[in-house]
């Protein structure tokens, strides 16, 4: 398949696709555009190889696709604060966001997915993890999903693993957010191709509102374990002029953190989403 020219390459059989025939530092056609969000929409995660994007080709990129968002919780870039810097430096032992989770889902509005470029990189590790939970939420029994529908799962930005995460980025901000709470279906469906997934994540889901955390907490970890089956997922391997596009709405993500005393550095933008239902 191809639009105007882009040439997808499908990489695994739960979601990923690579995407050629395309410079990300050009004007792009509508084209070009609609050919990468169709692509998006159909593998959830696309990625781009061998790119060399200013932060300023950056932003006009992501900005093709919707309007930008700020993340909460950690300062962007001086001259684009639009920009998160995502860092692990080589003294640090906390990766950014290292654990299995959708994005800002402690929002009211979620983003509708990031693109991520990386500027600087381990000589080796560093991989991310990406998973289809579209998939997941099919693979539950019919009663599962029965009992599922209508919850409605609590989310907060102070849950223990991942604030830690962000604790060495923090640290040079004057103020560091209050943490926020947001409630979201367990199951959401998606606005653009009418999926249902599965909506809830490790990283920031604490409840589900209605029951005591007694009763929650072992529904909730069968789902945490349940979305990190393989037959879900891919692995991407970064090299220098990677780029990563997901939606946020239907995915999750993990970068692995087995690349300790070496420095890796990606830029992020945020694309706004919408809430969830």
């Amino acid at each position: 398949m191809s639009f105007d020219a882009i040439k997808i390459n499908p990489l695994a059989p739960a979601l990923g696709a690579e995407i050629g025939g395309v410079d990300l530092s050009g004007d792009l056609s509508d084209g070009v555009i609609a050919g990468i969000r169709q692509a998006l929409l159909d593998h959830l995660v696309v990625f781009f190889r061998d790119q060399d994007i200013t932060p300023a080709q950056h932003l006009a990129f992501a900005r093709r696709f919707g309007e930008l968002v700020s993340y909460p919780m950690v300062s962007g870039l001086e001259d684009h604060p639009e920009i998160v810097p995502v860092v692990k430096l080589p003294d640090e032992t906390h990766n950014f966001g290292g654990i299995w989770h959708s994005d800002t889902t402690y929002l009211a509005e979620p983003p509708l997915g990031a693109i991520l470029v990386a500027r600087e990189l381990p000589p080796h590790g560093g991989d991310t993890l990406f998973a289809n939970m579209v998939m997941a939420y099919e693979a539950l029994s019919g009663g599962m999903k029965e009992m599922l529908s209508g919850l409605i799962a609590i989310n907060s930005s102070a849950k223990d693993a991942v604030a830690k995460s962000r604790q060495d980025r923090q640290k040079d901000m004057g103020d560091v957010p209050e943490p926020l709470v947001s409630e979201h279906p367990v199951v959401r469906t998606h606005p653009e191709s009418g999926n249902k997934a599965l909506y809830v994540n490790v990283g920031h889901t604490i409840g589900i509102k209605g029951m005591a955390m007694e009763e929650s907490a072992p529904i909730l970890e069968y789902l945490f374990q349940h979305q990190r089956r393989e037959d879900f997922a891919m692995r991407f391997q970064w090299r220098p002029g990677s780029i990563a596009f997901w939606d946020n709405r239907s995915t999750q993500h993990y970068p692995l953190n087995d690349y300790h005393g070496h420095k890796r550095v990606h830029h992020r933008v945020t694309l706004a989403g919408d809430v969830p239902v």
